[in-house]
C-alpha cells in the first residue's frame, strides 16, 4: 500500500465558488483516500501562511492571486496545480471554469427574454472578468443588439474606495437606455448593481435585468430582488484539480495548456424573470413555452393560447427572438436535457419522458443536431467528477 500524500489546499473559504472547488477536491479524497490534507482559514489574497516555508509535504493546490503566493509556491519546488485564472505562475498546469462559457450562457438568457440592450458590468482586475466581457461582447454584437460596457475600478488599485466604485456604477446605470439586461462579471458585482438600481427607484426586471455568476444561494437569495446567476461547474474544476495534482505526486508530467470546465446553466430568479419584448402576443407565447417546454407541447398547443396564426406567429418571433417558437421549445428542452445529463443518473428513455420528447431516438437526434455530439459522450465529458 502506497503512504499517504500530504497536500496542502492554498484556497480560500470565504466565497461560494471557493468552497465548490473544495468540494470536488473532497469528493477525489473520498474516493481514492491517499491523502492528508492540509487546509488553512484563509481569505481571497492572503499571504501564504508561514508554515508554507519549512512544509515537507508532497504537492499543493493553489489559488495563486497574488505574487507572494506565487512566490512562497515557487520556493517549495512541489508539484502545484493552480485553480486561479491570474496566472501568476505560467509554467505550472492550471484548470479554470469556462468564461467563454459562462458569458455566452448569460447573453443568451438574456437575448432569449427579448432584450436588445445588453451591458456588461466587469472588474478588470480578474483575467476571468475580462475573458467574460470579451465573449459577452461578441454575442451580443452578433445578436445585432446595442452594447454597453462599465469596468469598474479594480478592488486593489490606490484609486479604489467603495463609495467612488458605487458612484461611478451609479452614473453609468443612469445613462443607459431601458429596458436593459446587465450580465456581471460576479455575483457580488450584481448584488452592488441591485442596491444602486433599489437606491434609484429603477424597476427590477422590468427596467433593468441582472444576471450574475457563481450561484452563491446565499448571496443570490438575499438580493433583492433574488438575483439570477451562471452556475460554474466548481466541484468538477476542484476534482479535476484533484486528479492532476495526483498524477504529478506519482511521477506523470502534464502539459501547461489550460483546462476549462463548462458551466452547468443558469439558476434563474426574479432578477431576470421578465420578457423585454413590445408585443403582449409574442410575450403571452414565450411565457406559455417557459411554463410548459417539458410537458410535450409544439407550436399547436402555443397557436390554441394566443390570437394569431401559424405564419404570423412565426413571423414575429424571426423578428423579435430571432427563431421560430419550434426552435425555441427544442432550445429550451436541450438545455433541461443537458442539466439533467450532467447533473443525474437518469436514462435517455427517462430524460426524453422528463423533458417532453416522445421518443429517445427523437430526443438523440435533436441533441445531436444542436450540441454536435451524442447526448451519451456529452454525459460522459460533462459529469461533475468524469
Amino acid at each position: 500500500m502506497s503512504p499517504r500524500k500530504s497536500v496542502a489546499l492554498l484556497i480560500e473559504t470565504s466565497n461560494a465558488y471557493s468552497r465548490g472547488l473544495l468540494d470536488g477536491i473532497i469528493a477525489f479524497v473520498q474516493q481514492h483516500g491517499a491523502w492528508s490534507v492540509y487546509l488553512p482559514e484563509r481569505e481571497r489574497g492572503a499571504a501564504p501562511p508561514d508554515w508554507l516555508k519549512n512544509w515537507k509535504g508532497d504537492g499543493i493546490i493553489a489559488r495563486i492571486e497574488t505574487k507572494d503566493i506565487a512566490n512562497a509556491v515557487r520556493r517549495t519546488k512541489l508539484p502545484v496545480v493552480d485553480v486561479s485564472a491570474a496566472r501568476h505562475v505560467p509554467n505550472i498546469p492550471w484548470i479554470e471554469t469556462d468564461d467563454s462559457a459562462i458569458a455566452q450562457l448569460a447573453a443568451d438568457h438574456l437575448i432569449s427574454r427579448g432584450f436588445t440592450n445588453l451591458a456588461f458590468c466587469g472588474d478588470p482586475a480578474f483575467n476571468w472578468s475580462q475573458w467574460r466581457e470579451q465573449q459577452f461582447s461578441k454575442v451580443v454584437n452578433a445578436a445585432n443588439a446595442k452594447y454597453f460596457v462599465h469596468q469598474s475600478i479594480p478592488r486593489h488599485s490606490p484609486d479604489y474606495s467603495w463609495n467612488r466604485d458605487r458612484q461611478q456604477m451609479t452614473r453609468w446605470l443612469r445613462k443607459l437606455p431601458r429596458p436593459i439586461g446587465i450580465m456581471a462579471c460576479y455575483d457580488i458585482k450584481a448584488q452592488q448593481l441591485l442596491a444602486i438600481c433599489r437606491d434609484e427607484g429603477v424597476v427590477v426586471p422590468e427596467e433593468v435585468a441582472v444576471i450574475g455568476v457563481d450561484n452563491d444561494r446565499r448571496l443570490c437569495e438575499l438580493c433583492d430582488p433574488p438575483l439570477s446567476s451562471v452556475i460554474p461547474n466548481t466541484a468538477k474544476t476542484g476534482f479535476q484539480a484533484a486528479v492532476m495534482l495526483d498524477r504529478m505526486m506519482n511521477g506523470r508530467k502534464l502539459p501547461q495548456a489550460m483546462n476549462l470546465i463548462a458551466p452547468l446553466g443558469v439558476e434563474t430568479r426574479q432578477s431576470t424573470d421578465v420578457m423585454a419584448v413590445d408585443d403582449p402576443d409574442v410575450v403571452a407565447a414565450l411565457r406559455f413555452i417557459r411554463d410548459r417546454v417539458c410537458t410535450g407541447i409544439n407550436v399547436n398547443d402555443v397557436l390554441k393560447h394566443v390570437p394569431l396564426s401559424r405564419r404570423a406567429l412565426e413571423a414575429r418571433f424571426r423578428a423579435l427572438i430571432g427563431r421560430t417558437p419550434h426552435a425555441e421549445i427544442i432550445r429550451l428542452r436541450i438545455g433541461r436535457v443537458k442539466q439533467l445529463l450532467m447533473e443525474t443518473d437518469l436514462s435517455l428513455e427517462e430524460i426524453a419522458v422528463a423533458t417532453g420528447f416522445r421518443h429517445t431516438e427523437y430526443l438523440s437526434v435533436a441533441f445531436r443536431r444542436s450540441e454536435g455530439i451524442t447526448a451519451s459522450d456529452y454525459r460522459r465529458q460533462q459529469r461533475a467528477f468524469g
